[in-house]
């Protein structure tokens, strides 16, 4: 029952909250070779959704986004935890960085079909390097 823990980058590029923003912005990205590890989009407020992108290569991603006009925020830090699914796997990630006294501030995760999860786990900015160490983060 392995677990891998990667540090990882991402960035923040607001879009107008309207049907097929993020498909717009996910297809110029692929269209140029940017993989991501991971993605989200978290609406702010009515008109505006916050899409959130861990690339692969953020080099990658920066010359993309110039290339496209898109605006970037970023880079922000995160770790992605990941592994065999089993009972207690994100409570043992919670508990080393609880011993540590690191604050988790946010985290969204998902199991597949294979039996494998996928965690991304944030904490301040000021606590990162700690958390990378205390986890063992590669």
């Amino acid at each position: 029952m392995s677990v891998s823990i990667v540090c990882a980058d991402y960035y923040h590029a607001m879009v107008k909250d309207r049907p097929g923003a993020a498909y717009e912005l996910l297809s110029q990205l692929a269209q140029t070779g940017v993989s991501l590890m991971a993605f989200n989009a978290i609406p702010m407020g009515s008109d505006r959704t916050q899409l959130v992108l861990f690339p692969r290569s953020p080099s990658r991603l920066i010359k993309a986004a110039e290339e496209a006009g898109i605006e970037l925020t970023g880079p922000q830090h995160a770790l992605i935890v990941r592994g065999d699914d089993r009972l207690g796997a994100l409570a043992e990630t919670h508990r080393k960085l609880y011993d540590a006294n690191i604050n988790v501030f946010a985290s969204g995760g998902v199991v597949a079909d294979c039996g494998r999860f996928a965690y991304v786990v944030y904490v301040n900015e000021k606590d990162f390097d700690h958390a990378a160490r205390v986890l063992d983060a590669g």
